[in-house]
């Protein structure tokens, strides 16, 4: 599946495609449904279906300086739609001059003229142009001035309440990865590439892989029981400490994974690490002794509770 840019023209093989629209981040069970619908419609025209996402997140373009809250990178999205069954992923460059475009220039002059959709899907309260003055409504509307359909998908139910990027970020916060996975629909994942650094895992006997948080929300800080996926497919099991490790001096806010059974070199590799559950909270220990045993009960405990994830 190939990556477009809002900044460059459509390919020709492209128009007349399907597009779902909305940001996705995290691409939960009600993104799912409507990339779902995009793809369904697409295959009954036989048009391409494509996902347009936005970079930065328009939050970020409008509360510079926030706390990071990304649920994915673009490209996780891009394999997770590709799964899906689209045919291309659109990235919108979310700019001063998007944030003031009008509903219509939205409408006749991105959707309508750069992009020549047939057809658009967004969720029932997606909005947008300059004000958030445009709404399904608008979609509907003016795209049948152009020959645009517009279908929008109903909130997405589980355990009697709507599944959001915001209530999946909830989950995390709270330290329950394991709410987090059943709105995703597979455990949240960081991925990043693996950094040096003062080896103090590898001086006590348990080594990690030391990954930067980035743009990533921060989930409660603590120790999880994770798995980790290689560059060459190969899964891990493994317990990671994410927080600012407040044993050491100078803290430092890092995500370490230490994987049971692994001495190989993964520095300056890209790597995922998806967190299955939480075992506790970041502590000071009275001594470093302390810290080493309890880390050893951390690993049984991960060890125990990643049994039912198989031979990996």
């Amino acid at each position: 599946m190939i990556r477009l840019s809002s900044r460059q023209p459509m390919p020709q093989t492209l128009r007349g495609a399907i597009i779902a629209l909305g940001n996705f981040d995290g691409f939960h069970l009600g993104h799912q449904a409507v990339v779902g619908e995009a793809v369904r419609w697409a295959k009954e025209e036989g048009r391409p279906a494509i996902v347009a996402t936005f970079d930065p997140h328009p939050v970020e373009f409008f509360a510079k300086g926030s706390a990071p809250f990304r649920l994915s990178n673009f490209d996780q999205r891009q394999q997770w739609f590709a799964d899906a069954g689209v045919d291309a992923m659109l990235v919108f460059a979310f700019d001063a001059a998007m944030a003031a475009s009008s509903a219509h220039d939205w409408v006749y002059t991105m959707l309508g003229q750069h992009l020549g959709a047939a057809g658009v899907v967004t969720g029932k309260d997606f909005t947008f142009g300059k004000g958030r003055s445009g709404s399904v409504e608008t979609l509907r509307g003016m795209g049948a001035e152009i020959g645009m359909g517009a279908r929008a998908v109903g909130p997405v139910l589980l355990d009697g309440e709507v599944v959001s990027s915001s209530r999946v970020r909830q989950a995390l916060k709270s330290g329950d990865p394991v709410e987090a996975a059943k709105l995703l629909t597979r455990p949240f994942t960081l991925r990043g590439m693996v950094q040096h650094g003062d080896k103090l895992g590898r001086e006590i006997g348990f080594p990690t892989a030391n990954l930067a948080l980035g743009d990533y929300l921060r989930p409660a800080y603590g120790i999880y029981a994770v798995t980790g996926r290689l560059p060459d497919g190969r899964l891990l099991k493994g317990a990671a400490n994410i927080g600012i490790r407040p044993h050491f001096d100078p803290p430092k806010e890092l995500l370490e994974p230490h994987f049971f059974d692994f001495s190989g070199d993964l520095y300056g590799q890209e790597i995922e690490v998806a967190f299955h559950a939480f075992l506790r909270g970041e502590e000071k220990f009275d001594s470093l002794d302390a810290l080493v045993a309890q880390i050893a009960k951390d690993c049984d405990k991960a060890r125990d509770l990643l049994a039912p994830v198989g031979n990996l």
